[in-house]
């Protein structure tokens, strides 16, 4: 995609250490009740989104972008917790947060937010080889269906930090709107069913109605409403 930020990624920012980036702060609303504590199988929404990203990040860099006051199920030692001081401020700065705090460590990260639990290991995996393959100006590899981005199941270079907070401090909020102005690869329909032939990874749990239904893809029993 064509970009209209001028932004040039510095050249150590290549193709090497990945790391990985959950982001659990939202305000859960219309879900009712905080989502990174829901149950999901043995584990929660958060710890498994967390195992599955951990499990991918080469050099073991994993950071979780939670709410200020948010409690937060029991994640492995390595994780870095960074704690969002702001209210509502969307996914764009809490992203920006997560890439600055893996910036010295390495140099792709897979972005996630906790309510995608049917994320696998091998989209995962795809994420990170096509940005890997794309010529070093191209910030990130998103999925994009039906004209939309997913830029919360998305591998980004850790310099896209510096056209996100651009943006945002310009007073963007928008991720998708940030995307536009930004090079950046398409992933699109056809290349996601190679990977994924049922688009698993896009599903999010936004509703109860969501939840369970995330719960019966992955063949696990329904949730009680009062757990």
């Amino acid at each position: 995609m064509s970009s209209r930020n001028s932004f040039q990624p510095p050249a150590a920012s290549r193709n090497g250490r990945r790391g990985a980036v959950v982001l659990c702060g939202g305000g859960s609303r219309r879900m009712g009740r905080d989502k990174a504590g829901l149950p999901f199988g043995d584990e929660t929404l958060l710890q498994r989104v967390v195992r599955i990203v951990d499990g991918m990040a080469e050099t073991a860099h994993t950071v979780v972008i939670a709410a200020a006051a948010q409690h937060l199920p029991l994640l492995p030692a390595e994780v870095q917790i960074v704690r969002d001081e702001r209210n509502d401020a969307g996914p764009l700065p809490a992203m920006v947060m997560g890439l600055n705090a893996l910036a010295d460590a390495v140099d792709l990260a897979i972005v996630v937010a906790c309510d995608c639990p049917l994320v696998t290991p091998v989209a995962v995996r795809f994420l990170f080889d096509q940005l890997a393959a794309a010529p070093s100006d191209q910030m990130a590899a998103v999925p994009r269906v039906d004209g939309r981005w997913h830029p919360l199941v998305a591998a980004y270079r850790v310099a896209a930090a510096v056209p996100l907070e651009q943006l945002a401090e310009a007073g963007e909020r928008s991720l998708q709107r940030a995307l536009d102005q930004m090079n950046v690869v398409p992933i699109d329909e056809a290349a996601l069913r190679q990977v994924d032939p049922a688009l698993a990874l896009l599903a999010n749990c936004n509703t109860p109605a969501d939840y369970q239904a995330a719960l019966a893809a992955a063949g696990l029993a329904a949730d009680e409403p009062d757990r």
